[in-house]
């Protein structure tokens, strides 16, 4: 494929067209391919545009695209539209919240169509967000906040001793390690600690390739000094931290999700905060806004931040430049990165 320029379509509404896709990443993909945009509307992040008028336009373009993109308002490629797409080698889904809503993804394997999600463009500024929260629980910090804004200078030397302290040195547990999970492991190798990972979905392989314990999820509620919350939120995730996972949890522990509040029950979770023996960091909650009278608002051992992790103050979110990268190497010929496979669908979905 490196030896003419392959012709890309780009299938979005218009304002992922404007606000998804930024002029410098453009001129990069213009580098390479020929591409042009497929202006259509409707659907959203989980939902597909139902319009067959849409979908009828869509197939007179597909003759002579080799790579397509899609987001929101695209209609659902599949296997009518593929037959129409001879050409087609490639699908990439830029915002699906990983569950690839809009590829049919057997009728695109069948046909040997390589298929990428670059919805992960999010994760990288949540890991960071992650370590950051892991720091201020492990201190308390929010307790302390709470004491200078309600006017209260002074130092709590008590309080402050009873904190968990410093995070070098410490055993981190991962509950998922996706692309999140294996940009946090990054980001904690300078504490020079141990990192364990609970993922029942992660080929063997990868502990060693990337240098962390994998375990069972037991082993990283009870022994760990930090747990960190990654996991996709599917049926199979949903509820997995309850009463009996949250009793696990040995005193002294920082406890931080950044990935979907319903992954942990809230009543046993506000139960187990209560105790004050364990300190929390959280992202999200469930439900979502935080209700004015929760009872998670007013506890001490708790810093909460409104589910915002994910945004950067940037003017482009970072899905396109990734689908750009991704494009790069298949049309040069190299491997892909952010690959959709049967794996990795499992994950998301939370299939056996």
């Amino acid at each position: 494929m490196a030896d003419k320029r392959p012709n890309v379509l780009i299938a979005c509404d218009e304002r992922v067209r404007h606000s998804y896709l930024p002029p410098e990443q453009l001129v990069r993909l213009d580098q390479f391919a020929d591409w042009s945009w497929f202006a259509c509307e409707g659907g959203g992040i989980y939902s597909v545009s139902e319009d067959s008028g849409v979908k009828d336009r869509l197939k007179v373009q597909l003759e002579c695209v080799d790579g397509l993109v899609v987001c929101h308002g695209a209609p659902r490629i599949d296997a009518e539209l593929m037959e129409r797409a001879p050409r087609l080698k490639f699908i990439g889904e830029l915002e699906g919240d990983r569950f690839a809503a809009r590829i049919d993804l057997e009728a695109a394997w069948a046909r040997s169509i390589r298929t990428v999600d670059t919805t992960n463009g999010s994760s990288y500024p949540v890991a960071e967000w992650a370590l950051a929260l892991t720091l201020i629980a492990m201190r308390n910090a929010g307790k302390l906040f709470r004491r200078l804004i309600a006017g209260d200078t002074s130092k709590d030397m008590a309080e402050i001793d009873r904190m968990g302290g410093v995070l070098t040195g410490k055993r981190v547990g991962l509950i998922g390690c996706g692309h999140m999970g294996r940009r946090l492991i990054n980001l904690l190798r300078p504490f020079n600690g141990e990192i364990w990972v609970y993922d029942p979905y992660l080929p063997r392989e990868m502990a060693e390739a990337l240098d962390f314990l994998q375990t069972s999820l037991e082993k990283v509620l009870s022994e760990c000094d930090a747990i960190v919350c990654l996991a996709p939120l599917t049926p199979q995730t949903e509820g997995m931290i309850g009463r009996r996972e949250m009793d696990m949890i040995s005193p002294g522990t920082a406890l931080v999700n950044v990935s979907r509040g319903p992954i942990i029950d809230s009543a046993a979770l506000i139960e187990r905060l209560k105790r004050g023996d364990i300190t929390a960091g959280l992202d999200v909650f469930d439900p979502e806004p935080i209700p004015p009278d929760s009872e998670i608002l007013q506890l001490p051992n708790v810093f909460l931040t409104p589910h915002f992790s994910g945004r950067t103050g940037a003017e482009y979110p970072q899905f396109f430049q990734l689908m750009v990268d991704d494009l790069d190497r298949f049309f040069s010929g190299h491997e892909t990165y952010y690959d959709l496979t049967p794996r990795s669908r499992a994950n998301r979905q939370g299939e056996g």
